[in-house]
């Protein structure tokens, strides 16, 4: 090719890229929808505090009934998961912390994890500051942290334990007083803090001794009674779907070679790698269905659960990996949406009535005064008037999805940049690399 081609080539590659990267942000910057509230302000005084614990901004916050931020407390190298208000005021807080010094099998510096309690402060003057807090050693941040702590009408706590793979429960003076493995049920692996096994990410208490168990992996939640085990399980593998789901990134495994492969894998359709179900009685549960982007209500039809009502966007911004939805005693829909960086109130017809931007990765919020409320008999259930949502099978790109969810970790992303975004300037980067390295061979040739 003449060198004067080849530079003309080059310089046409290079304006490609251009225009198709600039021109698709642009484009899509201008025409993206509004993270703005659909609420009336007149109706924000009816609207209690909402607290929020968030992973990769490493903090908890409060904020008002406009959403507006009224405090924040967070410490290096740190990641906070669920969050409660007790009785006092002081907000009690899963956690993990790298760093750490005291590690006693593990080789140091390792993470430690478990729960703190943070006094907010006085209203007028809020100065928040760890109270009492309680950890036990991991040997690194990754997959092996206590996303869920819960109080106990005894004085415990009953907590998840992603490292071990187990519930259990931890007297006030740090004694363990019960504990319930997974590999009562699930076949282990040998060492189960060396992999993801089944990522346990939600404990709460359903009735008196007897826990509602969210275990990721295996696209399952179990009702585990103290002293007897698993007595119910929603979600169960009936054997008619495909375990692939349940054992990507190093997850379930036959580790004992004696079922050809086969898992313990609920129907993906169902709900896919799930996190914070809420208990709403019998035979109905409310969960945000994370892997399909959408937040489901589960009813239990004649032993089989089906969704009977579902949301997957707020404001026309479809939910991006939601890890919580929480029932309000006034029938909306409390939604923690981690990777769009926000929490909204959905209605029941799916209309956005409040929302705040809450800093990066979101994990659970709770509206005050209520929280999460569980069982309670005045708790509104949906009566299948709704239409469920369409599962989203996510981008058909490879390697695509994952690079978005990096990204997302990292920076707060606006809310109209998608996954196939970042294809687009791949694409333009490489374009671009091509067309400068023609123009400059053209010039040597010259």
């Amino acid at each position: 090719m003449p060198s004067l081609s080849r530079q003309r080539l080059g310089v046409a590659l290079v304006l490609v890229a251009v225009v198709a990267v600039v021109g698709s942000l642009a484009v899509s910057a201008a025409t993206g929808p509004s993270t703005a509230s659909n609420a009336d302000t007149n109706d924000s005084a009816d609207r209690g505090k909402t607290v929020v614990g968030m992973q990769a901004a490493g903090r908890v916050s409060m904020f008002d009934s406009n959403g507006s931020r009224l405090w924040t407390f967070g410490t290096p190298d740190t990641d906070y998961f669920d969050v409660t208000v007790l009785d006092n005021g002081s907000v009690l807080t899963g956690y993990i912390t790298e760093g750490e010094q005291e590690c006693g099998q593990y080789e140091a510096p390792c993470a430690r994890t478990g729960f703190q309690i943070i006094d907010p402060g006085p209203d007028a003057n809020p100065d928040p500051q760890v109270t009492s807090e309680w950890s036990f050693p991991v040997p690194e941040m990754l997959n092996n942290e206590v996303h869920d702590v819960e109080p106990l009408p005894s004085g415990e706590f009953v907590m998840t334990d992603m490292a071990n793979e187990r519930i259990f429960t931890v007297a006030p003076n740090g004694t363990t007083t019960w504990q319930w493995n997974a590999s009562e049920r699930y076949d282990a692996p040998d060492d189960p803090v060396s992999t993801d096994w089944l990522h346990i990410n939600d404990v709460d208490r359903i009735g008196e001794g007897r826990f509602l168990v969210s275990v990721r992996n295996a696209n399952q939640l179990l009702i585990v009674q103290r002293g007897e085990g698993v007595v119910d399980v929603i979600n169960e593998d009936t054997g008619d779907t495909d375990d692939a789901i349940c054992k990507e990134n190093n997850g379930l495994r036959d580790f004992s070679n004696d079922s050809n492969g086969d898992v313990l894998c609920g129907d993906s359709e169902v709900m896919n790698h799930q996190h914070n179900p809420q208990y709403l009685g019998p035979d109905a549960i409310l969960v945000a269905d994370s892997d399909n982007n959408r937040i489901v209500e589960l009813h239990n039809e004649s032993g089989n659960w089906e969704v009977a009502w579902g949301v997957d966007s707020s404001n026309d911004v479809a939910y991006s990996w939601p890890r919580d939805a929480d029932r309000l005693p006034n029938g909306n829909t409390l939604v923690t949406d981690s990777r769009r960086d926000r929490v909204v109130e959905v209605a029941p017809n799916g209309t956005t009535v409040w929302s705040t931007d809450t800093g990066t990765w979101p994990y659970e919020a709770e509206r005050l005064p209520y929280q999460e409320m569980a069982n309670d008999s005045d708790l509104p259930r949906m009566n299948a008037s709704g239409d469920a949502p369409v599962v989203d099978g996510g981008s058909s790109i490879p390697y695509v999805d994952e690079a978005y969810a990096g990204l997302s970790y990292v920076v707060s992303l606006p809310v109209w940049f998608a996954a196939w975004h970042i294809a687009v300037i791949v694409v333009g980067l490489l374009l671009a690399i091509v067309g400068l390295g023609l123009v400059w061979s053209g010039r040597r040739a010259a």
